[in-house]
């Protein structure tokens, strides 16, 4: 009878160790991920809402007549850039000396120009690489990326551009709050059909969808999340059931 017992007793051991509920901990909480999220996307660290008003400013300088001596795209000289022709510049941007952040960042731009049937400018497609730092009350970060932005809407009738296109920083943060973790970090925004005005450049609406992924010390993480564009410089972050509300100016937000 005891080796009876025995064999019983085993199966359902075997049972209770399958069973046993396994927790996984991701190796940044959600906050901090945010953190990630909303400087990936605001102007003040060289953010998604950054390149947004630099290709915003490129294409508003658009005029399709140079002798009736309007702005022009690109220009070079008393020319401007042809339909189907590709121009590179660079640009450096700083935060202002009295700033809640201090960031710095290099950017390079491929303009390639796209023209309709009557040889008017329709779109630019840009192509752009980009390496900066930033440090702000709750978030440290050193990053360099690379973005493909299309902006529509340069015809004289369109009542606003069109952004689409890609968004990706990868480097290394330091967090300043919780457990304070710091590591790795990747983000990619991808956007669709986000609206930028004329000519204030400030964005409109559309949506994204954004994954904030990296490794610390007790870990690796990897979140996505749903932007959406309100207007006002505000935005909107999902991630899974926690709503934050982004300002795209600051970086800052508030949880809804």
């Amino acid at each position: 009878m005891k080796a009876l017992k025995i064999i019983l007793i085993a199966p359902l051991l075997l049972f209770a160790i399958s069973c046993k509920k396994t927790t996984v901990t991701s190796a940044v909480t959600t906050d901090e991920a945010a953190d990630m999220a909303a400087s990936a996307v605001a102007t003040n660290s060289f953010g998604f809402a950054s390149v947004t008003d630099n290709v915003g400013l490129n294409a508003q300088t658009l005029n399709n007549s140079v002798s009736a001596g309007g702005q022009q795209v690109n220009a070079i000289g008393s020319s401007r850039q042809a339909c189907g022709t590709t121009l590179a510049d660079s640009l450096t941007i700083s935060s202002a000396a009295n700033s809640s952040v201090t960031f710095s960042a290099f950017y390079k731009y491929v303009r390639t120009l796209n023209c309709n049937t009557s040889s008017q400018p329709d779109n630019l497609v840009n192509t752009i690489t980009f390496k900066g730092n930033f440090d702000g009350p709750r978030l440290t970060s050193t990053d360099a990326g690379t973005s493909s932005i299309t902006i529509a809407g340069l015809t004289a009738n369109a009542t606003n551009f069109i952004i689409n296109g890609t968004y990706n920083r990868k480097g290394s943060f330091t967090s300043k709050v919780g457990g304070k973790p710091s590591g790795s970090s990747n983000v990619t925004i991808t956007a669709t059909n986000v609206l930028l005005s004329k000519p204030g450049r400030e964005i409109l609406s559309g949506s994204a969808t954004i994954t904030i992924s990296g490794s610390a010390a007790a870990g690796t993480f990897n979140y996505t999340g749903i932007l959406i564009f309100k207007g006002s410089n505000q935005a909107t972050l999902t991630v899974g059931t926690t709503v934050y509300l982004i300002n795209l100016l600051t970086g800052t937000y508030t949880k809804q």
